[in-house]
């Protein structure tokens, strides 16, 4: 009997040495109080907290310390890309949008896939205790049609789905194809991070 593995989902985890979390952190706050149309977007869609999502696309132009991590998640990116085997064609992955986000207690974020991009993360910026995991689903699953549910001992590899604990500093990268949600925010105050997608350039 041969049993193999096939069609392996990575998930790319690293802490980013040299960010400077204290003054991405006050850059995170000071364009939320300042943004009224990513406020405004972030009450019409139900978003508890704020989002840049919808309202700025000039993040690294507007202030150094974004300029800083777009650096680091650059050769993340690329990194990863390698890991992945991507055959880019002699081309670079491109950061092709970059958002805030500051989930306040409470608040949730919906399953949702990135479409249009290669691969998609989230650096986190400040993680308070009881903060919500990052929850990533299998691919497969829509698939799976009459399959039973996996026993709660199956190992990580065999889950349907999968919760990450993040900690501040660190960043994680997926395939942009596979759904994630934020589960509800059960800390105290406000989880802050920094989404992005990179494109095939």
């Amino acid at each position: 009997m041969e049993i193999r593995t096939l069609f392996v989902t990575k998930l790319y985890r690293a802490a980013l040495a040299g960010m400077d979390n204290a003054a991405l952190l006050k850059s995170c706050r000071a364009i939320a109080a300042e943004d009224e149309a990513g406020q405004r977007w972030s009450r019409e869609h139900g978003y508890k907290g704020y989002t840049s999502y919808a309202s700025l696309n000039d993040l690294p132009k507007r202030d150094p310390s974004f300029a800083q991590l777009k650096s680091a998640l650059d050769k993340h990116a690329a990194a990863f890309a390698r890991e992945l085997h991507l055959d880019l064609g002699g081309r670079r992955l491109r950061l092709d949008s970059i958002w805030i986000n500051v989930l306040e207690p409470g608040g949730v974020h919906t399953g949702h896939i990135h479409p249009h991009s290669v691969l998609s993360g989230t650096y986190y910026v400040d993680v308070p205790a009881n903060a919500s995991a990052l929850k990533l689903e299998d691919p497969r699953h829509a698939m799976m049609m009459a399959a039973p549910t996996r026993r709660t001992d199956a190992p990580e590899a065999e889950r349907t789905f999968v919760y990450i604990a993040p900690k501040a500093g660190e960043v994680l990268m997926w395939e942009s194809f596979i759904r994630h949600e934020v589960p509800m925010n059960m800390a105290k105050k406000a989880r802050v991070s920094v989404s992005f997608n990179y494109s095939g350039g």
